[in-house]
């Protein structure tokens, strides 16, 4: 069996692949735990300058890996060399901070107890199937490999059919002594590789369904998965908000990459006493983009990687106007050359329970809701079955600091959206998933302690 990637622009074929059966994934693990095997042992100091050492490739191929993204899901490819950039911050934060958070817990030694050596160990799970999704295929891919193999695993990159050589491009930086293969395979062999082959730890990014059965697949053998799933992220801009700032970020991060993007903005609470002027701020920005050929410099939206979410826009566009909202701009998707781009949306909404403040679009809409007070913004934001990311825009300290406390999100921004800090953890709440990627938490997700407990004499 062969699977076909296609540039979501030109509608061209751009590569096929040959899918692996389960015996072949099999080997694949095989040689990943005999990896394994090695790879734990190097000590850490060591792992980070091998770790570091194989960065350079990314930066060697730059031009090839943003030309990638580019020709597999339809990034202009100007914003699609950034991602290289992306990629090395969070490798090299994770590569200076490991030593420290992978070291043994010491435990102090009590009175009387001088005869007793305890400290905690953060032992690799061993191999961890990383699944990756398409939408920012680097970055993605980056936070679970970084982590997995400094603390000591080895890995199986399987990455979205839609952007496989980006899974190749890790293997070619990271596949030395089996410590990381792309592995292309589909739905029935993965949930049967977690299941049944020789796996510690999935980290799985992706739709609420697909993380439903990781889970449900690593469940059978008692081990954990890290899951990313997505969000409906709200941004509430209160009445002391500096507007034009507000709107260029907020519009920003509703239409950057078509859209699609898991922290990407998706719905808007603005106070009543600056909701004219924001739209009104909004209104040419939205208008400003230019769609087209990902290739041409020009381009500052490129086509869907899905066409068929173009629908799903409509529809819920449709039944925002229904319940007496108002296109402002935009509002429909339009064929250029091959590729479906959906237009950049604004508009406005009347009710939190429709489809379009609720369920993910992973497209360039901005739907904006009035209201009264800060009160009815977090009640309104809370309402949701995601917790990714939420932000407020405000001048005040305090104020971001109250609605943090309130609002059920993973990270909780104030005046920033869209941006994934590697020393902070990128965690979810609800349907965002579970688990956390970054940080120190990351690196001690692919361990698990073990507890050193000697009497060193009677």
């Amino acid at each position: 069996m062969t699977v076909t990637t296609t540039n979501p622009f030109t509608g061209e074929p751009f590569r096929e692949w040959e899918q692996m059966d389960f015996a072949a994934l099999t080997e694949a693990t095989a040689r990943a735990r005999a990896g394994f095997v090695d790879w734990r042992h190097v000590p850490i100091v060591e792992r980070v300058k091998r770790v570091r050492a194989a960065l350079d490739y990314f930066e060697a191929n730059r031009e090839v890996i943003a030309a990638d993204i580019t020709g597999q899901m339809g990034r202009p490819l100007a914003q699609a060399r950034g991602e290289v950039d992306g990629l090395l911050e969070r490798f090299n934060y994770l590569c200076d901070i490991a030593p420290e958070v992978l070291a043994a817990d010491g435990i102090a030694v009590e009175a009387g107890k001088e005869n007793f050596h305890r400290e905690i160990l953060h032992e690799p799970h061993g191999v961890v199937l990383i699944i990756a999704a398409w939408n920012y295929p680097l970055l993605i891919a980056a936070s679970g490999v970084a982590a997995a193999l400094l603390a000591g695993n080895t890995v199986l990159l399987k990455h979205s059919t839609r952007t496989l050589s980006i899974g190749e491009h890790f293997e070619k930086a990271f596949g030395a002594d089996g410590l990381l293969q792309h592995v292309v395979m589909d739905h029935a062999n993965t949930a049967r590789l977690i299941e049944e082959g020789d796996i510690n730890h999935v980290v799985f990014t992706g739709s609420v369904g697909g993380g439903q059965k990781i889970y449900a697949s690593t469940a059978k053998r008692f081990f954990d998965c890290t899951l990313e799933l997505g969000g409906k992220d709200g941004a509430y801009v209160a009445a002391d908000a500096d507007v034009a700032q507000s709107a260029a970020m907020l519009v920003d991060g509703a239409m950057f990459n078509a859209g699609q993007c898991c922290c990407g903005i998706e719905r808007v609470y603005v106070h009543a006493a600056v909701y004219n002027e924001f739209l009104a701020a909004c209104l040419p920005l939205v208008e400003g983009y230019t769609l087209g050929d990902p290739l041409d410099a020009a381009s500052t939206q490129g086509p869907l990687a899905v066409a068929s979410s173009a629908k799903l826009m409509e529809t819920q566009i449709t039944e925002a106007v229904a319940a007496d909202g108002q296109v402002l701009a935009g509002g429909q998707a339009r064929q250029i050359g091959k590729g479906t781009f959906f237009e950049p949306t604004l508009l406005t909404v009347n009710r939190n329970d429709l489809a379009i403040m609720q369920e993910e679009n992973f497209g360039p809409l901005l739907p904006v809701m009035k209201v009264a007070n800060d009160a009815e913004a977090i009640a309104h934001l809370n309402d949701s079955d995601f917790g990714l990311t939420s932000i407020i825009c405000t001048s005040d300290q305090s104020r971001a600091e109250a609605f943090a406390s309130a609002v059920e999100a993973g990270t909780i921004f104030m005046n920033r959206c869209d941006y994934l800090d590697p020393a902070l953890p990128w965690t979810g709440v609800k349907a965002s998933g579970k688990g956390a990627s970054l940080s120190r938490y990351g690196l001690l997700a692919m361990t698990r302690p073990k507890a050193i407990h000697f009497r060193t004499q009677f």
